[in-house]
């Protein structure tokens, strides 16, 4: 079966982390994706976070999978000419530098979409125009300028950012949405365009919940939330919640059995309405399906923190997965909080390709994530990032079509660093 985005060929200008989960996501969907480094040290995620000496981190390998390296200095004449041929033969150009670094470059988008009109030039920046515009921008903060921080954690402590890559991978994410809409929207009018995607708008983006409560306040308090319950008056802003449910639904994370020396021995139960009857049955409440004060979802809601008190008495004498069983056959809303332990060993996960695990020619073998977007005609297969230039003498070949004496004279000037032909696997 023919890949999703075959024939597609992606110049990689991206570093760290948002860039490189975009340009990582097209490859596992087909595309040939160039990953352009500089000679001698590469994408600076290749040093950091080391576990092994001198072996390329997995910081850098979990997110370069299935793509190809040329080194190129663009500094120097010949350097240059490599690059602006990259630019007239590939598709789209995906970036991450700090504002102003590729006009700097002289990429500037009008002499690219001289070069070539069908080029789509993709851009990942903190912030959209405005003050903070020229700011430079990484993953936390972008989760608090964008609205995660403020509406994370508890009520009565200090903001929070998530363990979740919201800024940088999730920019990512939806960076690569518009290069494939920019590529559907090309073969319309035959031209390439400029696609931005900023970190503080797509922050904002999966925090549209809390924008949502934010409107809601200037018509009460919001019902849901704990403080509610507590008595407590709420602000004039979306305050922090802990782990009330954001959806209307309550629902907290309880203790489960052995919760006392296990830090993930817990479970998130939600007490939706349309199964409210089996919950009362299963904790030992069975009062409370008649009950004025708690047979409504309107009247459980000052007493959510007695009802989830008497819920959690249940989920202690059980551990998560014994509770997720039983609460499971009534459709009762729940799961279990895994650990990354626990996520590395599921064998569920491991034969849909969610978790894969890659042989590395350096590192050996190691997991990593693997599409979490399956398509039934065009699978995905993960293969492992590359080594640093690994591929500059075949893009030049093949990709470029320079003889070999210009291939000679490229290696010779300085322009790609040091040409190496890596063995076949």
């Amino acid at each position: 079966m023919s890949k999703a985005l075959e024939g597609v060929k992606i110049l990689d200008f991206t570093h760290v982390q948002s860039g490189p989960t975009c340009t990582q996501l097209l490859a596992w969907f087909g595309a040939d994706v160039i990953k352009v480094e500089r000679p001698g040290a590469g994408d600076a995620t290749r040093a950091q976070l080391q576990d092994v000496p001198d072996v390329d981190s997995l910081y850098f390998t979990m997110l370069n999978h299935n793509k190809r390296s040329i080194t190129l200095d663009s500094k120097t004449a010949k350097g240059k000419d490599v690059l602006w041929r990259l630019v007239k033969e590939c598709d789209v150009l995906v970036e991450n530098f700090a504002p102003g670094a590729l006009a700097r470059m002289g990429l500037t988008w009008e002499k690219i979409h001289e070069a070539n009109p069908r080029m789509i030039l993709a851009s990942v920046k903190g912030f959209g125009p405005g003050r903070y515009e020229d700011c430079k921008v990484y993953e936390n903060v972008a989760q608090c300028a964008g609205g995660s921080a403020s509406t994370t954690g508890f009520r009565d402590g200090i903001p929070m950012v998530t363990g979740a890559q919201i800024g940088d991978s999730g920019t990512g994410l939806h960076l690569a949405l518009g290069i494939v809409t920019a590529l559907f929207h090309r073969t319309v009018t035959g031209l390439g365009q400029k696609v931005d995607c900023a970190m503080q708008d797509s922050v904002l983006n999966l925090c549209r919940v809390k924008l949502r409560d934010q409107q809601r306040l200037d018509h009460g308090p919001l019902t849901e939330y704990s403080q509610f319950g507590e008595g407590i008056p709420f602000g004039d802003s979306t305050p922090r919640a802990g782990n009330d449910s954001g959806g209307g639904q309550p629902g907290r994370i309880l203790k489960c059995k052995g919760w006392e020396h296990d830090p993930n021995a817990y479970l998130y139960f939600i007490t939706q309405a349309a199964v409210w009857a089996p919950i009362c049955d299963i904790i030992g409440e069975p009062d409370w399906k008649t009950d004025p004060g708690y047979a409504t979802p309107k009247a459980r809601l000052p007493h959510l923190n007695e009802i989830f008190t008497r819920i959690e008495a249940w989920t202690m004498k059980h551990d998560k997965f014994e509770a997720m069983d039983i609460l499971n056959a009534y459709d009762i809303p729940c799961g279990p909080i895994l650990s990354m332990k626990e996520i590395a060993a599921d064998e569920s996960l491991r034969k849909t390709g969610t978790i894969v695990e890659v042989e590395h020619p350096t590192r050996g073998t190691y997991l990593t994530v693997g599409n979490p977007i399956k398509l039934s005609a065009s699978p995905s297969e993960v293969t492992r990032s590359p080594l640093l230039g690994e591929h500059t003498d075949e893009i030049l070949r093949s990709v470029l079509k320079y003889t070999d004496a210009e291939v000679d004279e490229i290696a010779n000037s300085g322009a790609v660093g040091r040409i190496e032909k890596i063995a076949a696997e």
